[in-house]
């Protein structure tokens, strides 16, 4: 095997953009990766994955002193330093009914992925958790979350991304809410891990606890309960859903919405059953932040909108970078703003600042497709995006090259729009202006 001579560095490449260097310094070696930077043990006994994969295994062994464990198994075909194939949540809108949908506490823990040999991180990377905290787990894929506590999210991940597999490991819990192997719909899947994890013997994995949603307000009212108990969430389920690989609106995630007031600017046409009347509202906040809201009105509404000028109440999820609100949804007029006034068709729109231009829908130009350009502060970059169907798909880049495209598929088109018009908000806030 080749090794690395003593006072010199080489370059291996890695899941980053740059290659990671690897050192030895007397008899000491090194690497800038995370991976190795985290541990805490004395930097002579730390090893990864890209020490082992250049010197071999049973180099790496031999100068540590301790076994490692195996690396671990990638399907045929997929690319080094893939991640497992896990389901990965969308964003609840407010908007979408989930009476009946599974609620389980957002966990403030490291995800782990169980492959029925080991526990691995969303990036492919070894938990290299004692053979006692493992004992009994299955050979068949678990997903859940390695956690202590809730507000111990850096205590966590202390503890799981050492190396030398310590006794602190007694503090965590694996806990499991999900088996993507079993049988069924979501249910039957919790179904079968309750009638085996008893036969296990495992007493730190444990089955993480689901309740059925009563409706929003119920889901209101236990967000409010866990994030009043230090908990960072909700996360909602849909009944009899499968486990797939990716993003999947069937997982949803909820954090705390907040209310904010803004001033109606202009007005956007609905498009689809909304046709001929209200499509969304594109506001101002006071700092001068242009953004659309589109959802939470009643048909009764979008027939006579708040008025050009009226002050609204909005309630949104959190705030980009940029300082938009994310998901925001109208909830009501304020009382002592101008009254309402009944439209036919949405008047002009107001200008906007010229560095925040107000958002329209993405499909709303010819062909759909929507192209920025942000030279703010010496930057020189493009932004386009377009709804087709289903099919929301973005194009960015630096001006000047062929740049990066990807297309993202909505459960429908007004879905897909309503992402569209959001991005479109967060890149006005960032400085882009439309071509």
């Amino acid at each position: 095997m080749p090794d690395i001579p003593d006072g010199e560095t080489v370059e291996m490449k890695g899941s980053a953009a740059k290659p990671y260097l690897l050192k030895n310094v007397g008899g000491v070696y090194s690497c800038n990766c995370p991976a190795w930077r985290n541990q805490s043990m004395p930097i002579e006994r730390r090893t990864c994955k890209h020490l082992r994969k250049y010197r071999g295994e049973a180099e790496e062994e031999a100068r540590i002193g301790t076994a490692l464990p195996p690396k671990p198994q990638r399907p045929e075909g997929s690319e080094e330093g893939a991640g497992p194939p896990l389901l990965l949540a969308e964003s609840w809108d407010t908007e979408q009914d989930v009476t009946g949908w599974w609620m389980s506490e957002k966990l403030d823990g490291v995800r782990a992925y169980w492959d029925g040999k080991q526990f691995l991180s969303r990036q492919g990377n070894i938990f290299y958790a004692p053979d006692w905290f493992t004992l009994g787990l299955p050979l068949m894929p678990l997903d859940g979350e390695l956690w202590i506590d809730r507000k111990a999210f850096q205590r966590t991940v202390g503890v799981v991304r050492r190396q030398d597999k310590p006794d602190i490991w007694n503090e965590v819990k694996y806990l499991v809410f999900d088996a993507p192997d079993a049988r069924g719909g979501f249910e039957s899947r919790l179904e079968w891990l309750g009638s085996v994890m008893p036969k296990w013997g495992n007493k730190y994995a444990q089955i993480h606890v689901h309740t059925e949603c009563e409706g929003t307000d119920s889901l209101l009212e236990e967000l409010k309960r866990v994030e009043s108990l230090g908990g960072e969430g909700l996360m909602l389920r849909e009944p009899g859903s499968k486990y797939v690989l990716g993003r999947s609106s069937t997982l949803l995630k909820v954090k705390t919405f907040h209310d904010a007031e803004a001033v109606v600017v202009s007005y956007e046409p609905g498009k689809g059953r909304h046709k001929g009347r209200l499509g969304a509202v594109n506001v101002r906040m006071p700092n001068g932040t242009t953004f659309a809201v589109g959802t939470g009105f009643t048909d009764q509404q979008r027939e006579a909108p708040p008025a050009v000028g009226a002050t609204i109440t909005y309630r949104y999820q959190e705030l980009t970078d940029g300082g938009v609100p994310r998901f925001p949804s109208f909830v009501r007029g304020r009382t002592d703003a101008a009254k309402p006034v009944a439209v036919a068709a949405p008047p002009p729109p107001l200008p906007a600042p010229a560095a925040k231009p107000v958002a329209v829908s993405a499909a709303a130009s010819p062909g759909g497709k929507r192209t920025f350009e942000c030279t703010e502060d010496g930057a020189a970059k493009f932004w386009a995006v377009w709804v087709s169907g289903n099919d929301m798909t973005t194009h960015w880049g630096k001006i000047g090259t062929a740049g990066s495209q990807k297309t993202k598929t909505f459960a429908t088109p007004d879905k897909a729009r309503q992402e569209a018009d959001k991005l479109i908000a967060e890149k006005a806030g960032k400085g882009y202006v439309e071509t």
